[in-house]
């Protein structure tokens, strides 16, 4: 299956001399535009220094280069958002993203309501299913605010970070190597199914599954209006609202497993422990 492409501004343009991201047409941030979400992803790897995407010269990063493969499932490949996270921090120290087969996982859909105003993607297993996914190489200040994007060092976060080893799942970031293993985050509230208790999976883009989602449900469109421009208006930044429509998910027993559960702190420690904390700063972006 293709890379997702953000509603409304077509195809990332191949590169060209102009590298810079509103050029290839990546620079579309969903925390601020939320149907936007996941955003464009990129066409081929790259390395993304500040606001351009340049051409990146490696595809796999040793122990000793002080970097961690980090699979992205959602808006984390998204060049954009990933900028405006980092810029948070004042971080703008390069990033590499790796275009990987990823064979043993799909995109499924994350049972919780974002503050952020969209419904965003989680990992399921799939065994024997292939994507085509980015793999982030990420420092340990850029590994800490990935983290705190996605609520792992807060009681109340909605994702866990995992590490998904080989051959559970396979990934080939396309020079000929299998990584022994990445990280992914995994949704602690689960994922929600397709009516058959199996995973549904995310479609790429917010309007037709918050339709679908509110078409289903009489009591979430209580919550949160009829259509996907007043969902997202309605759920940015408005926690008690989100928590309501991420309750109503389990009550309506729209919520399976991703089957990634049990890979819970079940991995190696932390590979950057005594780092950076970007969750203790006042600045911390909302989960």
């Amino acid at each position: 299956m293709s890379p997702p492409v953000s509603e409304g501004r077509g195809p990332a343009r191949p590169p060209g001399q102009d590298r810079t991201l509103d050029a290839l047409g990546l620079a579309g941030v969903p925390r601020e535009e939320p149907l936007l979400y996941p955003g464009a992803w990129p066409r081929e790897s790259g390395l993304l220094d500040g606001d351009r995407l340049l051409p990146l010269d490696r595809a796999v990063y040793e122990e000793g280069d002080g970097r961690v493969p980090v699979l992205a499932i959602g808006s984390n490949a998204s060049p954009g958002q990933l900028r405006h996270k980092m810029a948070e921090f004042g971080i703008d120290s390069p990033i590499p993203m790796v275009r990987s087969r990823v064979t043993g996982l799909d995109i499924g859909v994350s049972a919780h309501v974002s503050r952020m105003g969209y419904v965003s993607a989680s990992p399921v297993g799939a065994p024997g299913t292939v994507r085509e996914l980015f793999v982030l190489w990420l420092d340990a200040e850029q590994l800490a605010v990935i983290d705190a994007s996605e609520g792992v060092p807060m009681a109340g976060g909605n994702f866990d970070r995992v590490w998904l080893p080989a051959p559970d799942v396979r990934v080939e970031p396309g020079d000929g190597s299998v990584l022994a293993g990445a990280y992914a985050y995994v949704n602690r509230h689960g994922v929600l199914h397709d009516g058959t208790g199996a995973p549904r999976r995310h479609p790429g883009a917010q309007r037709p599954l918050i339709t679908e989602l509110l078409h289903g449900s009489a009591r979430l469109r209580e919550l949160f209006g009829t259509t996907p421009e007043e969902f997202s208006a309605r759920a940015r930044a408005d926690r008690r609202l989100c928590d309501r429509g991420t309750r109503l998910f389990a009550e309506e027993e729209r919520v399976t497993a991703s089957g990634l559960e049990r890979y819970v702190g079940s991995g190696p420690e932390d590979p950057f422990a005594g780092g950076r904390t970007p969750s203790a700063d006042p600045t911390a972006p909302m989960p």
